[in-house]
Formats: structure tokens, sequence, C-alpha cells
């Protein structure tokens, strides 16, 4: 069901009063799960776009107030095209920021692309995709997984298991994997996947213990991961050669929203984000707890001044606006492609320690390459090292 989940004095003409401030009202849609599979993951983003809203709303200088439109899909994938519709249809809003898994991404578009509407999708997804109706403001392949492989094959080795849930992020993430662990001369030794919500991971653990990898590459999500994470932690209690010192676990999803679900068996693996949380960090984005967050409340902000330089921008509008504009977010200050709809964001290798992640390396401001067509296998592996044939 739909509903304005923040109240806030409403004039006539559609105008705010904040203060003094006369600010023009914008219902804005929110399509995030409450419930299924993958609640810590929905409601860590959610969590961002009020946040965001409620700033933008507080900021005297800006000229517009957001007014949320919830919809609930309940964790049904079946649901988030009804949901969509809904928003658009019953509410003044265009832009809706919504949407964890690929899968529920896919599912609106078609009904963005027959209404007009747009979609800020905020979370990270395994790319080979630009579609002018929605806005990418997560992390892509070349932001994610090539730099995290990147980092994890000289320290490590190239051999690799990939697991994932049974859907187009494990699916695809794993397809690009493969790529990369062949690039950097190396052999997949396994790759298995559980539907969404399973947790019985045993033929998994098992086939990791029989074939000793370099490292795992987690594309789990929701229970199945915090399942497969702590099993491992009790393989790696028999035999140390499966410690996070010696056969890393690397995830591209994993962040701090999801680390007290998982309680100390995530300690010393390995994850990639445009963001992870300083203690000592000052001002709004110290207050941050992880990218999903991060990333939806720079959605908001991004919309925010997008309608504060033209208050009837749609999507066939973005682009002009991206090509011209850059955007104050939590990442800093990013620009978004005008061609894809991909933004600019640091990349950050973090390594889970205590309740947190410890920075080990950092890049700032890696330009979106969502169909790989600049990855070049010797800038991330090196030069291939030639046999002596005798």
């Amino acid at each position: 069901m739909c509903l304005a989940c923040l109240a806030f004095p409403v004039l006539a003409a559609g105008l705010f009063r904040f203060g003094e401030q006369m600010k023009r009202q914008v219902e804005i849609g929110v399509l995030y799960s409450r419930s299924g599979t993958y609640p810590v993951v929905s409601e860590a983003s959610r969590a961002g776009v009020l946040a965001a809203i409620a700033d933008v709303n507080a900021d005297p200088q800006m000229p517009i107030a957001f007014v949320p439109v919830e919809y609930d899909p309940a964790g049904n994938v079946d649901n988030y095209a009804t949901g969509c519709a809904d928003i658009l249809a019953n509410s003044k809003a265009r832009h809706i920021i919504g949407c964890v898994t690929s899968w529920s991404r896919k599912e609106v578009i078609p009904v963005l692309e027959k209404t007009g509407g747009t979609l800020w999708y905020a979370s990270p997804y395994e790319g080979f995709e630009a579609n002018e109706h929605v806005v990418y403001m997560h992390a892509c392949p070349n932001q994610h997984l090539v730099p995290l492989l990147g980092y994890v094959v000289p320290k490590f080795g190239a051999n690799g298991y990939l697991v994932g849930s049974n859907y187009i992020w494990g699916w695809e993430t794993n397809r690009v994997a493969r790529d990369l662990i062949a690039d950097a001369r190396g052999d997949v030794l396994g790759e298995r996947y559980l539907r969404l919500g399973e947790t019985d991971v045993s033929h998994m653990i098992a086939e990791i213990e029989a074939t000793r990898p370099s490292f795992i590459l987690n594309n789990l999500i929701g229970p199945s991961s915090y399942a497969f994470i702590k099993a491992y932690a009790e393989l790696a209690s028999r035999d140390e050669r499966f410690g996070p010192e010696q056969c890393p676990i690397l995830s591209c999803n994993l962040t701090e929203a999801e680390l007290p679900v998982i309680g100390a068996f995530a300690q010393g693996h390995l994850s990639a984000g445009p963001y992870f949380r300083r203690a000592d960090a000052e001002g709004t984005s110290g207050m941050i707890g992880s990218s999903l967050a991060a990333s939806n409340y720079a959605a908001v902000q991004v919309l925010a001044r997008v309608l504060a330089i033209n208050p009837e921008a749609t999507f066939a509008e973005l682009p002009a606006i991206f090509a011209r504009e850059q955007f104050d977010t939590p990442f800093g200050r990013i620009a978004i492609d005008p061609r894809t709809q991909h933004a600019t964001v640091p990349v950050e290798i973090g390594r889970v320690s205590g309740e947190g992640f410890e920075v080990v390396q950092r890049t700032e401001a890696v330009a979106p390459d969502p169909y790989l067509s600049r990855y070049d296998r010797t800038e991330t592996f090196g030069r291939p090292r030639l046999k002596v044939v005798s």
C-alpha cells in the first residue's frame, strides 16, 4: 500500500512552511521491502533515504521539500512492478528511490519506460546495463569486483571458489569473476548457488575444504550469506588454512549494516564498496552507517539538486543536467556520466575489524565503466610472466 511516511505543515499551492522558509512540496517514491529475505539491507537503504529527506527539508537554502510516498513490496519480487506503478499512478511522484536486488530493478524498468518515471538505484550491481529511466548511484564492476580481485590476487593467489544467490546478481557477478580469474592465470575451483533465503551451505563448505582455493567470492545475500560466513568460520576453527589470513571471503555487497547479524564470524574478511563508516568522521557523512545508507542519501541529495535546478525535470532532462553539474554527497563531490547515468564514486577495500571495516586501500573518484569497455587486464593483474620452454 502507498502512504506518505512523514508529515509537515502544508500550505496552499503545494508549499511547505519550514520556519519562515517557503518550500515547494515534491513527492518522491520510496520502494523498499521491510520484510522478506533481506530486510537488514533494505532497512539500511531506507534509513539513508529518510535521513536525506529530513536534511533536505531542513536546509534553508533548498527551495524544495520532499514528501516520501512509500510502497512496501514485503520481499516479494512480484510486488515491485505493482508498487512502482501504484506510486506513479496515485501520487505526483515521478522519481522513485528503491529496489535492492537486480531482479527487482529489472521488474520495474518496463513500468518506468511506459510511464516516464525514473528509478534512482542505490545498490551495488553486476553492470552490463544502462537505461535512461535509471540512475545508478552505487558501484558497478569496475568500481568493486575488478579492484577487489586486483588487490587480492597478488596477496593470496588466483584460484577462486565462487558462491552466489540463484538470481541475476550471483550469476552475472560470478560470470565476470570467471573472466577476471582467467586473466589472472587462475582457476575457478567451484561455483555453487543457493535459492534466496536458503541457509544449508554444508555442501559448499565441504567442497571448499576439498578444493582448497586461494579465496572465496561470496555473492550470496541475506541469511544465505550470514549462514555461509558462519559455517566458513567453523571450518577455519578446524583448519587454519581457511582463516582470513590464508583464504579470505571476498564480497562486493557486505556492509556495516549486516555485521551485527553476522557477529565475530566475519572478522578479517574483505569487502569492496564506495564508502565505509569512519569512526573519526565529522559532519553528516560520519553519521551514515554503511555504503547502502550513503548511496541512498546521495541519491536524495542529487535529486534535490536536480529539482532545484529544474523543478519539472523528468528522465529526459537528466543527461543535460548531469553533463554540466557535479554534486556534493557522502562520497565527496561526484559526477554522473550523462551517457550511462552511473555515478563516479571512490573505491574502498575494507577488512572487517571489530564492529566495522578497516580500509586497506582507497582510490578516489573512479569513473563508471559498466560494460568494462576500458578494462585492461595488465593494469589489474600485471603482465603474464613468460615461461622458458626448452
